[in-house]
């Protein structure tokens, strides 16, 4: 596939939606928009008892939403992904993490965007006060057990795809272990 045309339609500091004509390998041509987004890092901060979530409002699903805490650097497309989850982890929920151990690297939206999560587990965990950005000061934490992870994935609390995505990646990591 080859692109014979780009442009851009939209962009901020976070995001930017291109529309590129696009020639398949057949000959025929195409459209295709996608974004371009920074990649993020998610963190599943366990205790080895319970896992810590956060909650907030989703404002395209019009819902509060329970999800692993995560976060990107707006506009670089590379970053260290234990530096940005160690931070994103103390903004969001004060946790500070002993260890951080990579579990693995996720395409979001690989049909619509260029971005990756990394998934990052961290332990050893100390609480202290969150240091939530301004947006986020409505975000609430709270520390949940498997079976109720578990459970929330199952009946569609948790709806959102990183988190389960990262729990996955989070159990094949204990396989191995």
């Amino acid at each position: 596939m080859d692109t014979i045309a780009s442009r851009e339609i939209y962009s901020n500091r976070w995001i930017t939606l291109r529309e590129d004509v696009i020639r398949h390998d057949n000959g025929e041509s195409g459209i295709y928009a996608h974004i371009d987004k920074s990649d993020f890092a998610i963190i599943v901060p366990f205790d080895g008892d319970r896992f810590h979530l956060v909650e907030q409002f989703r404002y395209p699903l019009r819902q509060r939403c329970w999800e692993f805490p995560g976060g990107s650097v707006p506009g670089a497309r590379e970053f260290d992904p234990l530096a940005v989850a160690r931070q994103e982890l103390r903004e969001e929920t004060g946790l500070r993490a002993g260890e951080l151990t990579y579990l693995g690297k996720l395409a979001a939206a690989p049909a619509t965007s260029n971005h990756y999560g990394h998934v990052v587990l961290a332990t050893d965990l100390t609480e202290g006060e969150p240091e939530r950005e301004p947006t986020e000061q409505d975000m609430r934490a709270a520390w949940f057990t498997r079976a109720e992870l578990e459970s929330m994935i199952a009946d569609g609390v948790i709806v959102d795809s990183h988190s389960v995505a990262a729990y996955m990646l989070l159990l094949l990591h204990e396989r191995k272990s």
